[in-house]
């Protein structure tokens, strides 16, 4: 048998999620900084304002970063015109500064920014000028903490090294990047010493050097040293996990079961359900079903666990559901559904609703 193959282009999108969180409230999220974010982001805040959205929640949690001028045209984003993005500096490298243009798609309106401890680079870009200027709200964990500024220079055999030039600074003067004063291993270690002693669970293990101070445009208080420092502290939720919940991910039985049960049903769900909002509302994954679930584990090799069952039960069945929704429609249904259990984004949407934004002095314009 001959074929004749095509080879086509394969988008690889980097904004996930477009959907209307509450009434006038939008949620958008960007999974990485690529040379068509932008873009993508301009199309969906066009959608959401197609819908009425006034306010903005923009997820950068687990955003590694890219394209430092992709980081900077989104942040012009929220920015008005002439207002300082990021500046780079280094001990031979000359002072750069980026500013904000007259282009801006959402320069009034209140903003969240979600982060977390896997949010770097140009992550740390947008957050740290939204929260500078007061802009917006920085909601979630610590950032990552990565600034650093790289040069290839050529070498006569045709390869080049990257050397590190400079660092990133936020329109306060804020070092993005977390020191190496401590040597190597402790700066790969970072993120788990943050789980061993707690920062990622509680406030007040954090502790910052006066030194670190300073000062936003509204005259709050930040830190550098390291990562953006959210304004709102939301810790790390494990209740839900357990080790009978990763042996199922590690066996891939939630996305089995997802894809074979819609595969099933999928005409029946179609015609039932209209869009991810109406299937969030109403589709329940019955006790048959989760039944069906753990039986099928033991089948791919993980034993039913009573105790894991009761502590992931509910972790799962949304799983499940999400798994259900973005196989129906698109990852937004997926983040839709799963959103439910995010601490950071209930979070994000409750500081727009009460009045966090009136006690930080944050304007939203």
């Amino acid at each position: 048998m001959v074929f004749d193959i095509i080879r086509d282009k394969i988008p690889i999108y980097s904004v996930d999620a477009t959907y209307m969180a509450a009434p006038e409230v939008g949620y958008i999220k960007i999974s990485r900084f690529a040379d068509s974010t932008v873009d993508e982001f301009k199309e969906a805040l066009k959608k959401l304002q197609e819908q009425g959205v006034k306010n903005l929640i923009l997820d950068l949690t687990d955003n590694g970063g890219g394209y430092l001028n992709r980081a900077i045209e989104l942040a012009d984003e929220f920015l008005a015109d002439g207002k300082k993005v990021v500046f780079t500096q280094g001990r031979t490298s000359p002072l750069q500064e980026n500013f904000a243009t007259t282009i801006g798609g959402f320069e009034k309106g209140k903003v969240v920014v979600m982060i977390n401890e896997y949010s770097a680079s140009a992550s740390e870009i947008v957050s740290g000028a939204v929260q500078d200027w007061d802009r917006g709200l920085v909601v979630g964990r610590r950032s990552f903490g990565k600034g650093l500024v790289q040069k290839p220079y050529s070498l006569p055999d045709g390869s080049a090294v990257r050397l590190t030039v400079a660092r990133y600074y936020t329109p306060s003067g804020r070092s993005i990047q977390k020191s190496y004063e401590k040597g190597d291993e402790a700066y790969d270690e970072d993120i788990s010493e943050r789980f061993k002693h707690g920062e990622l669970y509680h406030l007040d293990s954090i502790k910052f050097n006066d030194s670190l101070k300073y000062q936003t445009n509204g005259k709050r208080t930040v830190y550098g040293g390291g990562g953006i420092m959210p304004d709102v502290f939301v810790p790390l939720d494990t209740t839900l996990t357990s080790k009978y919940y990763s042996d199922l991910i590690r066996k891939g039985v939630l996305n089995e079961y997802a894809l074979s049960y819609t595969d099933d049903h999928r005409n029946e769900m179609k015609a039932k359900y209209a869009n991810a909002t109406a299937f969030k509302k109403e589709f329940v994954i019955d006790d048959k079903m989760m039944q069906d679930f753990y039986a099928l584990a033991v089948k791919k090799g993980v034993e039913r666990d009573e105790k894991g069952i009761a502590t992931s039960g509910s972790l799962i069945n949304f799983q499940l559901r999400a798994l259900m929704a973005i196989d129906l429609w698109n990852s937004s249904a997926y983040f839709e559904v799963i959103n439910d259990i995010n601490n950071i984004y209930q979070k994000a949407l409750q500081s727009l609703q009460d009045n966090t934004f009136d006690k930080m002095k944050i304007a939203g314009n």
